[in-house]
């Protein structure tokens, strides 16, 4: 019998979640998020539409995300969103969307494809406005959508109450948090 024991280690290789403040500005790893992607298949629409509304999943419009109990969608491109879930709750998200929508979607998995950090605090549009090219001060709570950070393609989610929340390729999750940090320093 085999004496290894595996850790689980968030995206940014530590046991339990990194949280940086700086100023008024707090900078929280969040590993507890589920992902998956959808993708409508030829004639598949209605079919998706109709599971979607029998799973109380709301799916978004360009430019936008949903939240909802259990699940939330963010726009990725036409007929394409990324699905989230609590992961404690949906650990299998994934493999649940496939059996809901069946040959209408293609499904993939991408929880651990990505880092998300939760951005929150006074004024985050300064930050922002360092980091990409959105005009976040026009942006209304709900709008998610792709942009540049420090050379890094990433989604953007404006939250209600003004919070933020970065989803990033895990592979480049301490070189975005280092940009996350260097702005939230230079608006301090």
């Amino acid at each position: 019998m085999s004496d290894i024991k595996l850790l689980s280690l968030t995206a940014m290789g530590q046991p339990s979640p990194v949280e940086v403040v700086i100023g008024g500005v707090t900078i929280a790893e969040n590993p507890g998020l589920a992902l998956a992607s959808l993708a409508i298949r030829k004639n598949g629409a209605a079919a998706v539409m109709a599971a979607a509304t029998q799973l109380k999943l709301a799916m978004s419009a360009p430019g936008t995300f949903t939240t909802g109990s259990p699940y939330g969608a963010l726009w990725l491109g036409p007929e394409q969103w990324m699905i989230m879930a609590d992961f404690a709750n949906h650990e299998l998200l994934a493999a649940e969307l496939e059996t809901a929508f069946g040959k209408a979607a293609s499904i993939t998995e991408q929880t651990d494809g990505w880092v998300c950090f939760d951005l929150s605090g006074a004024d985050l549009a300064k930050m922002m406005e360092r980091l990409c090219a959105l005009d976040f001060r026009a942006m209304p709570s709900g709008s998610g959508t792709r942009t540049v950070i420090e050379h890094m393609g990433c989604y953007v989610m404006l939250r209600d109450g003004g919070r933020v929340r970065i989803l990033g390729a895990r592979s480049s999750a301490a070189s975005l948090l280092h940009a996350l940090e260097a702005a939230a320093l230079s608006v301090t």
